[in-house]
């Protein structure tokens, strides 16, 4: 078994690639409008499905925005340094929602970015 992709809905499309593809460097690897449904599916990430776990992102033609809820928590992306990473996903206007640095009770550095949805997205260094 293997984790495939996790689904998050999207309310614009566009905006949304553009942030996982331009802002946090993954790739469109496949897109499709089913029209009979009025949504289009789209999936991003950082290598092909057969090898990695992906993002599916859900586009309701008729639904430009979603509540989030209270049990969903955020996505995790391992990063080579975190301050950077934040700093670069800041100049390409990413919101950070929490600065790098230790995280509460520990000492790994973490920081903490937003997407067009709201989705929390955690930057962690390797440990």
């Amino acid at each position: 078994m293997r984790l495939l992709h996790t689904m998050i809905r999207v309310g614009n499309l566009e905006k949304s690639i553009n942030f996982y593809t331009d802002i946090l460097g993954m790739e469109l690897l496949r897109q499709k409008d089913y029209p009979d449904g009025k949504f289009t599916l789209a999936f991003v990430g950082y290598g092909n499905e057969q090898d990695h776990s992906v993002i599916e992102l859900t586009y309701n033609w008729d639904t430009d925005a979603y509540d989030l809820g209270s049990g969903f928590g955020h996505l995790a992306i391992e990063v080579d340094d975190v301050h950077a990473a934040a700093e670069k996903i800041r100049a390409q206007g990413g919101r950070i929602i929490r600065e790098p640095g230790p995280m509460n009770a520990g000492t790994t550095i973490i920081a903490f970015v937003e997407d067009p949805d709201g989705y929390q997205i955690e930057l962690l260094a390797p440990k």
